[in-house]
């Protein structure tokens, strides 16, 4: 017993063998390559979700509590949004674009969605609505299907996507804020990592 004291149990890394840090944001040749997909299978609630979280760059806690009365209005699915962020307490606008709305509408309509249900209602009897987790497992499946690693991607990554493109062809940062509903412009740089990759994209056109 006495031998055992102060010999200590080898036990690998929590991270051994995983992808750590932010999750990569998916390229437009990506987003298609899922969207068509979807369409071919004509997965209507899969795409709607896949569409209004490439546009909506809502956190997974918020997107999965979405009614039906916070995207549509009169019968229509509105071209613009706003909702209250559970994390900041803070109201974030987003736009929603045509195919976007198109989906939404073939899904609400499939579903016969009223005002007040949830937008993406769960389909265990305990939830009421798609759990975050839920949504992790079907954003890992919609990259594993077109042949990306799962543990390079998560539901941040389709909150990424589009500001990331936003940025890619803008330039502006305080767009981007204002659509990611950052309340520090610091936030938006770290969470978009575009200082390390400003800089490798100068390092690439710099010949020495």
């Amino acid at each position: 017993m006495d031998q055992l004291i102060g010999i200590r149990v080898k036990r690998d890394p929590w991270n051994k063998g995983k992808l750590v840090g932010q999750k990569a944001p998916l390229r437009l040749r990506d987003i298609w390559a899922i969207r068509i997909r979807l369409q071919l299978g004509e997965r209507a609630r899969e795409l709607a979700l896949f569409n209004l979280a490439v546009d909506s760059k809502l956190r997974s806690c918020d997107l999965v509590k979405l009614r039906v009365r916070d995207v549509m209005h009169g019968g229509r699915v509105a071209a613009r949004a706003i909702v209250m962020q559970q994390k900041t307490q803070r109201p974030v606008q987003f736009e929603i674009t045509e195919q976007t709305r198109a989906a939404l509408l073939a899904w609400i309509q499939h579903q016969g969605l009223k005002g007040e249900d949830f937008l993406f209602p769960s389909r265990l009897r305990d939830s009421l609505h798609l759990s975050t987790r839920q949504y992790a497992r079907i954003v890992h499946a919609w990259v594993s299907e077109i042949g990306l690693d799962p543990a390079g991607y998560g539901t941040h990554t389709l909150r990424r996507t589009k500001a990331s493109l936003i940025y890619r062809r803008t330039k502006n940062l305080r767009a981007v804020q204002l659509l990611l509903g950052h309340s520090k412009l610091e936030s938006t740089v770290r969470y978009l990592g575009i200082e390390v990759d400003d800089a490798l994209e100068m390092a690439e056109q710099t010949e020495v």
